[in-house]
């Protein structure tokens, strides 16, 4: 069972991590979102000690990159400094269609399915079906 959170520290995310086996954290490729990272990772090890022991990461997934930014090359580096060996190896590229998709009401597989979008999502289910098996 898959739970997508708000990006927020609400009580619903609290209740989400608190439920759950595996975490996935997905971050922009931009430095303001780091911050949020490190605030979720407190979050995440305060749930570990108080409330779900059996809480890991399974692996952080970089959204909206462009491998042309050095900015977004950057934060990749950090990213992968900083969670080393649990960072996906996909990257999930900024493309619109991620963006046009919610507002229609359906997700990138229903909405441009051979998109970049959706081909980088698909790779990133492989990826964590590998490690699950």
């Amino acid at each position: 069972i898959l739970i997508d959170c708000p990006p927020s520290l609400s009580l619903l995310t609290l209740n989400a991590l608190t439920a759950s086996d595996r975490l996935i954290i997905p971050v922009q490729a931009q430095f303001l979102a780091m911050r949020g990272m490190a605030k979720l990772m407190q979050v995440v090890h305060k749930v570990q000690q108080r409330l779900n022991s059996d809480l890991s990461i399974a692996g952080v997934l970089i959204t909206q990159y462009d491998g042309r930014k050095n900015l977004n090359k950057s934060v990749s580096e950090l990213v992968q400094e900083t969670f080393q060996g649990k960072v996906f190896s996909t990257h999930i590229r900024n493309a619109i269609t991620l963006a046009e998709a919610p507002t229609q009401g359906q997700d990138i597989f229903h909405y441009a399915p051979k998109s970049a979008g959706a081909e980088d999502y698909e790779k990133v289910c492989n990826e964590l079906l590998t490690e699950i098996k």
